[in-house]
């Protein structure tokens, strides 16, 4: 399929995301260990969703209201300075992690660290450290 420009010659193309939704199973613990644990800003919940600002994306966490969307969504990456300090942080409140920080690629300008860990739904969530030299 070739690129259909828009009105300006520029190619059409998806770039920012405005909302992700990971499937949940208890709200208030949810709500909790987001807002508290990790520190995310809270913005607003109904019965069976609350809503979070990740730095402009909004995370919706969501009560699956049919069988077929409760399954496990896609792993979250929060991008941090320096993932040590960060991961200590979360230890002391009360995340649990399921590895150490481990070094993922030496790239020519940077390594890329990971350590990651789960929320009370059993979602998969990671930090991410680019360190530079």
């Amino acid at each position: 399929m070739k690129p259909t420009p828009n009105n300006d010659d520029t190619p059409f193309g998806l770039s920012q995301i405005g909302q992700v939704v990971l499937r949940i199973h208890d709200l208030d613990r949810t709500i909790e260990f987001y807002r508290d644990a990790l520190g995310m800003k809270y913005l607003f919940s109904t019965e069976t969703m609350a809503f979070f600002d990740c730095d402009g994306v909004r995370l919706m966490l969501s009560i699956p209201e049919r069988p077929e969307f409760d399954r496990p969504g896609s792993v979250l990456y929060f991008k941090v300075d320096d993932i040590q300090a960060t991961r200590s942080t979360l230890v002391d409140r009360g995340v649990e992690f399921i590895d150490e920080p481990h070094l993922i690629a030496r790239l020519p300008d940077h390594e890329l660290w990971m350590s990651f860990f789960k929320d009370p739904s059993d979602n998969l969530l990671a930090l991410m450290s680019e360190v530079r030299d």
